[in-house]
């Protein structure tokens, strides 16, 4: 959005964030749409303030984030092919303003309760100096396994609160861009940060692997992270892949669980593992194929025997892309198996001190004010 000055390029960014057209934000606002777009495109620069407060209400801002430069983030790890529109490249802008808020927020509420939460994965990449190429996202993995307290054969159960516990910072928001499964921030920006995409289309598996992809960037590519770089790395990227799978499934538990089930079909077999590590069939299908326990038809004859049992297809014949396709996560996991939940305690603690109001406590969460209400009001049900 260069050229346009910062009021202008708010409304911009924030009316593609929002999803809405010219017609809509000029209706909510009680403006025409022909001073809406001069508003828009800086060509009317000194509106009046009435009609700044009805697009500021249309948008669901204060006049002040309408009015002033959105902060920034010089670390983060956000990428993709697909930002080609402007009206792409303005949702990538609105995320990351609205990452760089919540940091804001989230470090201050730690500073203000005096909870600050060190980083207990710094360093590894030191030690992986001398570490084959290949070898790499493994041994990351266990590294990472081993600094976090997990037995070699235990399965992550809660991968927020663990990564949450080791002092990595979990936001989850729904956005439309495509293509977006999740970003990371380095601690520079008051991170280290992980950002997931929870839109509906989504599954559970498929966001716990963002995470630990996303947690796989931080570890093994400190060096990667800058807003300026949009454009995918393809061996990163496999890397983070392959790291995530490790982390979630070892090997060696994996190999255990597998032959601990060598009497079900294959279907129950796949979905049995797939529900022990919270991962993807598809996870698991990748990893028998990379140990040798099955070839590339082991696609297609899932896809059969899966149709034959359970009377319905997974809308593909061959091998999927990992990353670019969406759609059936059989017996998948549900929304609560995959909640972030410490900014939202730190939240809790600041009201019950009266460190923070109401009005406040929404602020942070992103939420709205009665929204806000509703959640202190169950709170007291329980301690």
């Amino acid at each position: 959005m260069a050229g346009l000055g910062p009021m202008a390029a708010n409304i911009r960014r924030l009316r593609y964030g929002r999803g809405l057209t010219q017609d809509q934000v000029a209706g909510l606002a009680g403006i025409s749409r022909i001073a809406f777009r001069d508003i828009e495109t800086g060509k009317t620069r000194h509106p009046r303030v009435t009609t700044l407060q009805g697009i500021a209400g249309a948008l669901d801002v204060g006049l002040q984030e309408l009015m002033s430069e959105p902060p920034q983030l010089s670390t983060v790890r956000f990428r993709s092919h697909k930002l080609k529109t402007r009206k792409q490249q303005a949702l990538r802008e609105q995320i990351i303003a609205d990452v760089a808020r919540w940091l804001r927020d989230f470090n201050g509420l730690e500073e203000l309760l005096g909870q600050r939460r060190p980083y207990g994965l710094d360093g590894p990449a030191d030690e992986l100096s001398s570490t084959r190429s290949a070898d790499l996202p493994r041994c990351a993995a266990e590294h990472a396994r081993h600094a976090l307290a997990l037995d070699p054969d235990e399965p992550i159960r809660n991968v927020c609160a663990l990564l949450e516990a080791a002092g990595v910072k979990i936001l989850t928001v729904r956005s439309d861009l495509e293509k977006l499964f999740g970003l990371s921030v380095a601690a520079a920006d008051g991170g280290p940060a992980v950002i997931v995409n929870v839109r509906d289309e989504i599954s559970v598996e498929r966001r716990i692997f963002s995470a630990a992809h996303e947690l796989g960037h931080l570890l093994l590519h400190p060096d990667a992270y800058s807003a300026d770089q949009i454009e995918e790395d393809e061996q990163e990227e496999r890397q983070a892949d392959r790291f995530a799978g490790y982390f979630l499934m070892p090997p060696a538990a994996f190999q255990k669980e597998w032959q601990a089930n060598s009497g079900l079909r294959l279907v129950d077999r796949v979905l049995r593992v797939k529900r022990i590590f919270r991962v993807s069939y598809k996870t698991v299908l990748y990893r028998l194929i990379e140990l040798g326990l099955a070839d590339k038809g082991a696609w297609a004859r899932f896809g059969y025997e899966y149709k034959r049992q359970y009377g319905e297809g997974l809308g593909w014949k061959e091998e999927p892309k990992p990353a670019d396709e969406i759609d059936v996560e059989p017996l998948s996991l549900a929304r609560p198996d995959f909640m972030e939940g410490r900014l939202s305690r730190l939240v809790r603690e600041a009201l019950d001190q009266e460190s923070i109001s109401v009005s406040r406590a929404a602020e942070i969460l992103g939420v709205d004010l009665q929204s806000m209400r509703d959640r202190i009001a169950s709170w007291e049900f329980a301690a």
